[in-house]
């Protein structure tokens, strides 16, 4: 099982960021748009409107394209979208418990848009803001850029965001996420929060897919769904994927479904670290994730209710699969977590490959 690790140094050089071939595409233009990348049999495209994915075409093993990422047909279906369907969120993603922390002496109090906790980095997270059109290559890459303010949903400092999505050869996406702060400490946790279903977005449900998640330990919750700062084996637990298996095997033992954040395998470093295969049967279609982050929310979607989403398609339960690289949530307020405080002078990266297969 064991294989040659990707080299982080060796992605960065892939994944590196262009200099602007068109420099109207480089000015602080607000206006919200769509961009297509697209090579070969593979497309993705995307909107400057929190950075988010909107669509992602695949072949099966036939050749037939389908889209398999859960969406809407226009931007004013993400703005009203309460999902995060294929959002770039942050300042800092998942949850901040009680909406508040310290840092450096100080209390922080968050935008309490989840109960009486911070779920995504608030009311207007990253994935509800329009971002700039950085750079753009059709066949190569797209870069989005956000100036996060002292302050915004009560997290400290002025931060610059950029991310990244760039097609690798003919059957990878890249996706790397850099943060610096310019004047203030302060906590950042960036996510790709894409609904995937890689029978195609409008099937039906997931639990047919099979999963296999690299991670023996997980984070557990409490009721509201906030870490309760222990670090806990999957063995002998409906959580263990360490083989792959289909997602409904052991769904029904839980309430609701899958939403719980795995601790990858591994040693946190220098290399991208394989953290997920995904496969579904009967178009043979297989997606691997690697990462360089500590942490995966493996989410099932569990609380979609009848979302009227592309082409009139009905999202219910289950819909969808998302796999959030991450640092773990509520990291401000488990010092027995890794650290999410990133320093003035210091880059927050976050890198994510995604490879895309037919069996």
């Amino acid at each position: 099982m064991a294989k040659k690790p990707l080299s982080l140094v060796g992605v960065y050089v892939v994944m590196v960021l262009l200099s602007c071939v068109n420099n109207s595409l480089c000015k602080e233009d607000k206006k919200i748009q769509t961009y297509k990348l697209s090579r070969g049999s593979f497309s993705v495209t995307f909107t400057n409107y929190g950075a988010v994915m909107t669509s992602l075409l695949l072949p099966d093993r036939h050749g037939k394209q389908d889209d398999v990422v859960l969406g809407f047909d226009s931007v004013d279906g993400y703005k009203n979208d309460t999902t995060y369907f294929g959002a770039l969120v942050g300042r800092v993603a998942n949850r901040i418990g009680g909406a508040q922390f310290k840092l450096n002496g100080q209390l922080y109090k968050t935008d309490p848009n989840d109960g009486h906790n911070t779920l995504h980095g608030g009311s207007k997270g990253f994935g509800d803001v329009i971002w700039s059109i950085h750079n753009y290559v059709p066949t190569s890459h797209v870069t989005f850029k956000y100036n996060s303010f002292d302050g915004e949903e009560g997290f400290p400092g002025n931060v610059t965001v950029k991310v990244t999505y760039m097609l690798i050869g003919e059957n990878k996406l890249g996706v790397k996420m850099e943060a610096k702060p310019l004047n203030k400490p302060t906590p950042i946790n960036l996510a790709l929060h894409t609904y995937w279903n890689l029978h195609s977005h409008n099937s039906g449900d997931i639990l047919s897919h099979k999963i296999q998640l690299l991670a023996g330990k997980i984070t557990p919750v409490d009721d509201k769904l906030i870490p309760t700062g222990e670090i806990t084996s999957v063995t002998g637990t409906p959580y263990d994927f360490l083989e792959p298996r289909e997602i409904g095997s052991r769904i029904h033992e839980l309430p609701g479904g899958y939403d719980i954040n795995y601790v990858i395998d591994g040693t946190v470093g220098k290399h991208l670290r394989k953290t997920a295969v995904v496969s579904e049967a009967v178009t043979g279609r297989k997606m691997e994730l690697w990462t360089n982050q500590p942490g995966v929310q493996f989410y099932t979607s569990n609380l979609l209710t009848r979302v009227v989403g592309k082409g009139g398609a009905v999202y219910k339960k289950y819909a969808g699969l998302c796999l959030e690289t991450q640092g773990f949530p509520d990291s401000v307020n488990h010092k027995n977590f890794p650290s999410q405080i990133v320093n003035p002078g210091e880059t927050y990266l976050h890198v994510m490959l995604f490879r895309f297969t037919a069996y």
